[in-house]
């Protein structure tokens, strides 16, 4: 059997977008043509092919700004059990979470007999959060689930299991606010759902606490600047340009400090919605404006008070690794924005400056070139992560939900 490619749909692809709902999917189960049309237009459409035909599809609708609802999942017979409908709804999922707005709430309802439909939102980071009355009498109950798009903690000791039958107890244990269902699992022969409560966040509070740290820590890198700045002018034999980046770190850092006390009164005001996007620009201006010219000058100060090249390049290397595993880490800004080519490239670049800074002080070289470019690969850094990235999310190795220890 040959290999099966995903993509995003195109309109182009509607008529036999059409023909695989209608082979797989109950009639009244097929979205109508112009909703199709529509989700084609928007990009919430994901299509699997195999020897040019369509094979699989995730489709979604918008009904409202920040709503993603998943309308139909489906594969064709001799492609199912493969892992096909995980792998699109995975992509599908991580797609829409990686929009430059604010990442929607992703939705999807199933019906309660709808097993393997269940099994395989709960395994793509869903939870069930409700039930849905059905109209009419006797009518099956749709159970809601969304996508958990932030770590949350689950108390190990509140969990229970419901049968899937049991219709009655599974609306009483949903009720409760911060109830979930987290598993789909086996009792007595007979599938059951597993009820566990999410412990419940104080937002203000994770915020407030947030930007306080922010703050605190932008005013402490604020201090070593202006100690290391204080040192750059009383010496003589200080290179100018090296000079000039401290004050341009200075500078950003104090910026760093008004956006970190406006995010303060975002919070206190609680007007709108912008405290992540706030919070945002004060980490990237810290961080790429502050903290790593502070650095990567370090080796260069000790060059001037040293004069001794050998423990300068020793000093130099080892800031140059310690930045390079930095950045790599799950601690650094940029691990919380996809990367591209060109990204890794100016990240090899920030890493190795402290050492080619250092070397061409130590040699008593023009270090202009080495300052220029620094200061534009950070400004370039700068600008793609306030201007071409998302929101800092998107960690795919931490789980949506977790237990307490």
């Amino acid at each position: 059997m040959a290999a099966c490619s995903t993509r995003a749909a195109s309109p182009a692809d509607l008529a036999r977008l059409r023909s695989l709902l209608a082979d797989t999917c109950e009639p009244t189960a097929v979205p109508p043509e112009a909703l199709l049309a529509t989700a084609l237009n928007l990009d919430l459409v994901r299509v699997a092919e195999s020897d040019g035909e369509l094979v699989g599809c995730v489709t979604a609708e918008a009904p409202a700004p920040g709503h993603a609802r998943l309308s139909v999942i489906a594969v064709r017979d001799g492609h199912r059990r493969q892992g096909l409908a995980r792998r699109l709804l995975t992509e599908m999922v991580k797609e829409l979470s990686r929009r430059p707005a604010e990442p929607p709430l992703i939705s999807a309802l199933a019906r309660a007999e709808q097993l393997a439909v269940m099994h395989l939102l709960l395994a793509c980071g869903f939870i069930g959060t409700r039930v849905m009355r059905a109209d009419g009498p006797g009518g099956a109950p749709h159970l809601h689930y969304q996508y958990k798009s932030r770590v949350e903690y689950i108390d190990p000791d509140s969990r229970h299991l419901v049968p899937v039958a049991d219709r009655r107890q599974l609306m009483e244990s949903l009720s409760p606010s911060g109830h979930a269902v987290t598993a789909l699992v086996t009792l007595g022969g007979q599938p059951a759902f597993e009820i566990a409560r999410f412990e419940q966040d104080d937002p203000a509070t994770l915020q407030s606490g947030e930007a306080a740290a922010g703050i605190a820590f932008s005013g402490s890198i604020l201090a070593a600047i202006t100690f290391l700045l204080g040192f750059a002018f009383s010496s003589a034999r200080f290179p100018d340009d090296v000079r000039l980046l401290l004050i341009a770190a200075t500078f950003s850092t104090v910026l760093s400090l008004i956006v970190y006390a406006s995010a303060s009164g975002e919070l206190a005001r609680i007007r709108s919605n912008s405290f992540g996007k706030i919070m945002k620009w004060g980490n990237v201006l810290s961080e790429y404006g502050g903290v790593l010219p502070f650095l990567i000058s370090l080796p260069v100060t000790y060059a001037q008070a040293s004069g001794d090249p050998w423990s300068t390049m020793v000093l130099a290397v080892l800031l140059s690794v310690a930045i390079a595993v930095y950045e790599r880490s799950e601690f650094s800004i940029a691990h919380r924005f996809r990367r591209s080519l060109a990204e890794t490239a100016l990240t090899l670049f920030t890493a190795a400056s402290p050492t080619v800074g250092a070397a061409l002080v130590a040699a008593d070289a023009t270090s202009w070139p080495w300052t220029i470019a620094l200061t534009v690969t950070l400004a370039v850094r700068t600008w793609l992560y306030l201007f071409r990235r998302g929101a800092e999310a998107d960690i795919a190795e931490r789980r949506q939900w977790q237990l307490i220890d």
